[in-house]
């Protein structure tokens, strides 16, 4: 069985004795792990070191290790701009897209967007989904956190993925992003990166898909379906990781 894997929201170095801050020597204690057991920490900078756990009173230590280069990023980079889903939804979204390696997301203030984030709500749910993205990387094995951007418009989501391809998914586009891939690749244009651009339930507006064809977007579907906001982008980048060999 695997040692148990944590995020330290703190620097740590190999070969030295580390006190753990508060929030994760309190989940360690939770999962009651015992002092000789070994964990694997990782700081999210790259990397992951072993180590072995003590106590001290209220304190947990851990003794580390060698630092282990071992890293489970993708060799491409795709960013997935997501316009904000109702309910809960986002948290599924940036968890399974930790998992499927996406380097970063950005949420979107779609026109149709039922979710309205602001002030301290906004600062909240922000720390809310870093919390689930430690936690999905603790689990699938990545070493370095996605990263997630603050929600904000369409266009200036757009504007900041000016590197690489970018693609609005689009039920009614004439193209496939197989056939898109496909066609990149015969004309010998190497994909590195790659955006995606999902829509709310509702779709994007009309003055939103004008604006990201302005910008250079392309449109593509994803095949004869149409698919829910929450699976549209991870589809996406599942079928994105496989066509290119990332």
């Amino acid at each position: 069985m695997a040692d148990p894997r944590f995020y330290c929201s703190e620097p740590i170095f190999a070969g030295q004795e580390t006190v753990l801050p508060t929030p994760l020597a309190h989940h360690i204690r939770v999962r009651r792990l015992e002092a000789g057991d070994t964990v694997v920490l990782f700081d999210g900078r790259g990397g992951e070191i072993a180590g072995v756990l003590s106590f001290e009173g209220k304190k947990t230590l851990v003794l580390l290790g060698q630092h282990s280069p071992r890293e489970a990023e993708l060799s491409g980079e795709i960013t997935l701009i997501q316009a904000l889903p109702s309910g809960d939804k986002m948290d599924w979204i940036i968890e399974k897209a930790v998992e499927l390696g996406v380097h970063r997301v950005i949420p979107v203030a779609a026109q149709r967007s039922v979710l309205k984030l602001s002030g301290a709500r906004l600062e909240k749910r922000l720390e809310h989904w870093q919390g689930v993205i430690a936690s999905a990387s603790e689990q699938c094995g990545r070493n370095r956190l996605m990263h997630l951007s603050a929600p904000q418009s369409l266009e200036q989501a757009i504007s900041t993925t000016a590197r690489g391809h970018r693609l609005l998914c689009d039920p009614e586009a004439d193209h496939t992003l197989a056939e898109y891939v496909a066609a990149s690749q015969q004309e010998q244009k190497q994909i590195n990166a790659l955006s995606l651009l999902i829509g709310p339930e509702g779709g994007w507006s009309p003055e939103e898909t004008a604006a990201a064809s302005r910008q250079g977007v392309t449109n593509i579907k994803f095949g004869l379906r149409v698919l829910r906001t929450e699976t549209a982008g991870l589809a996406l980048a599942a079928a994105t990781t496989a066509l290119l060999g990332w």
